[in-house]
């Protein structure tokens, strides 16, 4: 008899046991949930055998070279643990599915019509379109309102006229930006650095001087509401960056593309300098995502990291912002 009740009091207690680790288990589960974020630099694109792995802050010793010399490469593999690249159309799909489910990751998608249409068919809730155009070559204005009139594209972007020898004020765009406006369709816009030390050598219509912010002053009088975010912040040119926004409360930034490629402190120091100057409400998340998808956590991580921002300025780069420059319903990302 002593050895029954020991028994049935061993297995009450097991019981008992288990049940408190499982609900302990879905509790953990619960709290480690991810609150949504929306990327809104995402470039579509497939895999490719070719691109070498990368190494996060690849820019933090650039360097120099002469007509004479051999390129210097910055696809380099010497750190602790380079990103590795999409290997194939189906690993790239495959990257971008477990990102809207796992890391709750919502992307503003633009480049290969292609993957766009695949990657919004297998997440439609999770990809927002957005087609870009760089000049009047690429498309007519004719075809561009229809394109933007199907409901498909919610965004027009990447705008980057800078690659083409062009200002963004350039009158020859200045039709596509009036659509955009009459349509309520917001507009992403390449300003900034070429990226990589020798614009000069891979794009040789790029100038550094068509990337001020100040650049675009001229096409917003013009099209006064137009909504637009200034991709990649600007970077460097901080003063133009702050005074522009100052100015005009319709453009917003996004971190995109220097958030991952340049010296960590550098970076620091550039987006601290945009809260300090009052614009934590105006700053969007934006990895410039392309063939290798652990740029996403990287670039995560440098936001969560930074110690100078408050739980709610982080939340607001994350998502809020985001939610307020795209008119989006929050209540569905819940």
């Amino acid at each position: 008899m002593k050895f029954l009740t020991c028994h049935l009091i061993s297995k009450a207690t097991l019981f008992y046991t288990l049940f408190f680790c499982f609900v302990f288990t879905l509790n953990a589960q619960e709290s480690k949930k991810r609150l949504p974020i929306i990327d809104v630099h995402v470039h579509a694109m497939g895999g490719n055998l070719n691109v070498p792995p990368l190494c996060p802050w690849f820019l933090k010793n650039m360097p120099g070279s002469g007509p004479d010399q051999e390129q210097p490469s910055f696809m380099n593999t010497n750190c602790i643990s380079p990103l590795q690249p999409a290997r194939s159309d189906a690993e790239m799909d495959a990257a971008i599915l477990r990102a809207n489910k796992e890391l709750n990751i919502t992307m503003v998608v633009s480049g290969d019509a292609k993957a766009i249409h695949r990657w919004h068919k297998a997440a439609p809730d999770r990809i927002i379109p957005s087609l870009g155009i760089s000049n009047a070559d690429e498309m007519t204005v004719e075809a561009f309102r229809d394109s933007l009139s199907t409901g498909f594209y919610k965004v027009m972007g990447e705008v980057a006229p800078q690659y083409q020898g062009m200002s963004p004020s350039d009158i020859s765009l200045d039709e596509y930006f009036g659509v955009a406006e009459e349509l309520g369709i917001p507009v992403g816009i390449h300003m900034g650095t070429g990226g990589n030390g020798m614009a000069n050598l891979s794009r040789p219509k790029y100038r550094a001087s068509l990337g001020q912010p100040f650049l675009l002053e001229d096409m917003l009088a013009r099209h006064p509401k137009l909504k637009i975010w200034v991709m990649h912040a600007g970077y460097p040119m901080v003063d133009q960056m702050i005074a522009l926004m100052g100015a005009n409360a319709y453009v917003y930034v996004d971190l995109a593309g220097f958030i991952w490629s340049y010296p960590l402190e550098e970076i620091h120091a550039y987006l601290k300098r945009l809260v300090q100057a009052g614009f934590s409400k105006r700053i969007m998340y934006g990895t410039d995502l392309m063939i290798w998808p652990g740029l996403l956590e990287t670039s995560i991580e440098v936001i969560e990291s930074a110690n100078y921002l408050s739980e709610e300025q982080k939340r607001d780069i994350f998502f809020n912002n985001a939610v307020r420059f795209f008119n989006l319903d929050a209540s569905k990302f819940e």
